[in-house]
This record gives C-alpha cells, structure tokens and sequence, in this order.
C-alpha cells in the first residue's frame, strides 16, 4: 500500500505542475494580444470599423517640432506650406480655407482609396494673389502630392491644447495681409476625377472674426453652403476668419459602413457571414489544433495518470 499511495502523490504532483503551466501559458497569450493596440483617434467609439479606408493618425506637432509655429494660450498655429502673405501688405486681416476628408466612420482620410481625384473650391478675386487660390484645388491621396499633406487640428478638444484634439486632420491654405473691410468668398466644392462617386460633400463650418473653434463636430456642425455663408467681410475688431469643406466617403458606393466590427475580423470578413449560417467552419485549419493543443493535453494527461495509479494500487496491494 505505501508503494501505491506514493505513486498517486506523484501522480498528482505532476498533474498539479502540468495545470500551472497551462493556465500560464493560456494567460500569457491573452496578454500578448493586448501589448500592440491599434492606433487610434481619440473618443473613437473603436478601435476597428467597417471602413474602406483606415483612420490617417498624425499628431499635432509639439513646440520642439519644426511644424510648430506658436501660441499664446488661447489658439495655437502650425506651419502651413501654404501660408502666405500678400504684397503689398494691406492690412491685418488673416484667415484659412480647408478641405477635411472623412471616412465612413468619421476619421480624417488623406484619400489613398481615391486616387486621381481632385476637390475644387473656388475662390475670389481678393484671393487671387495667392498661389493656391484661384481656385483652391486638393489632390488625392495628399500623400502622394504634398509635403505636408494634413496641416491643421481643426476638429475636437483636449485638456492640453488651447485648440483641437492633437491629431492632424485638415488640409488648408493660409492667407494675411488684406485690409480689414475686405470681403473672402469662396464656392462650392466641386469633386472629379477617377473616384468622385465615392465622395460625398457633407457641408461646410465657417467661422469669422473670431479665433477658430475646435469644439464642434464636422459631420454634426456641417451646414449647406447657403447657410454657411459662402464667405465673410472682415471688421476692425474681427480680422480673421476660416471655413472648412466636409467631405466624406459615401458609403452607399464604397459598400463600408463605419460601424464596429468584431474583434480579430476585418472589414473583408462581412462578406463571408453567410458560412456561419451553413455549419461551415474553419476546424481544419491548423491555427484551430494549436488553439486546442492546451486542453487537449492536460485532459490526456489526466487519464494516463488515473490509469498509472489504477495499475500501481493494483499490483502492490495483492
């Protein structure tokens, strides 16, 4: 008996070493799966949507970055390429005119899934000395035709900043230097080119005399062009002003609908649903053993021991 009651001891040992493991290693690789979240903009609702093109995710530069231009607490200014400033010098008045694109779910895109398209808002004659302007045209994807393809934070909040969230997401041109009873006007957008069908204009949020505020959301907030206003006359107490073009990827033709989608699936997964209605399922696929490999081990584990100790409590107690 005592040759019988050691033999199941150990037994049981192992069994106790071979269950520590498991749940180590089963725990191990849950936390891997944690280690290298998705990047994404901040008060998204998810990390992964059903989009067709992927969230653009470029941080506003800091004060120690060459795009940093400066601030004084209550608005902040980067470097804008194109930025400029009229000769002759006429007077203070400033302002911004951008184009902000959005995919399904409502993330600023640089339009890498529309390329050869072309976004065309014109502008006035007192713009006309700008070398962007007349008119303001935007190619996709920016990537491919700007040195700096997202240049202003025009959109949402954060503790941090005086203005915006800290995430780039529009594409703007810059003006100073006209006199301060002058009239902007700009028209509206007008999309063509390889891809215009995919997108739509949402509306536009003008906002003068005043410093821009990012507190508002650009689908929500975007208003049709006659209630925008289409431009604005500056004021001596009011010498600035900008206004912004929502564009948005329409998801009636891109088939995306912007809405979360399960975790470790893609966007491609949607069409293959119906498998899961049918009993087809992937259980051969030999990602699917290597996830049963630790139960598997531990239940055969268990039975070779029970069978040890059956034969040992046998033999030595006769």
């Amino acid at each position: 008996m005592s040759r019988s009651r050691t033999l199941v001891a150990t037994g049981l040992f192992i069994l106790l070493c071979i269950g520590f493991v498991g749940v180590a290693a089963i725990g191990g690789a849950s936390g891997d799966s944690a280690t290298n979240p998705a990047a994404t903009l901040p008060d998204s609702d998810t990390g992964s949507a059903n989009v067709s093109e992927e969230a653009y995710v470029e941080d506003a530069p800091g004060p120690d970055d060459v795009y940093y231009e400066a601030s004084d607490g209550n608005w902040v200014s980067y470097v804008n390429p194109r930025d400029e400033y009229r000769t002759p010098y006429l007077g203070d008045a400033s302002g911004k005119l951008c184009v902000t694109l959005l995919n399904e779910a409502g993330e600023p895109i640089v339009g890498e899934t529309v390329p050869n398209t072309t976004v065309t808002v014109p502008t006035g004659e007192s713009l006309s000395w700008h070398a962007e302007t007349d008119p303001m045209t935007v190619d996709y994807p920016l990537t491919d035709h700007y040195e700096r393809e997202l240049d202003a934070d025009q959109f949402g909040t954060t503790d941090d900043l005086p203005q915006g969230n800290g995430y780039m997401d529009s594409h703007c041109i810059e003006w100073h230097g006209l006199p301060e009873d002058e009239t902007v006007e700009y028209g509206e957008a007008q999309i063509e080119g390889e891809h215009a069908d995919k997108i739509e204009v949402v509306g536009y949020i003008q906002q003068a005399h005043d410093t821009w505020d990012t507190d508002v959301d650009p689908i929500e907030d975007a208003e049709s062009y006659e209630d925008a206003g289409g431009g604005w006359t500056y004021h001596e107490d009011g010498s600035h002003g900008q206004a912004v073009a929502v564009l948005q990827l329409d998801s009636e033709v891109t088939g995306a609908d912007g809405e979360p989608i399960a975790d470790g699936s893609d966007a491609s997964d949607a069409d293959d649903n119906d498998s899961a209605t049918t009993g087809e399922t992937d259980d051969d696929d030999d990602g699917g053993a290597d996830d049963e490999l630790p139960g598997f081990g531990v239940t055969t584990a268990i039975v070779a021991l029970a069978l040890i100790a059956l034969v040992g409590s046998r033999r030595f107690t006769h």
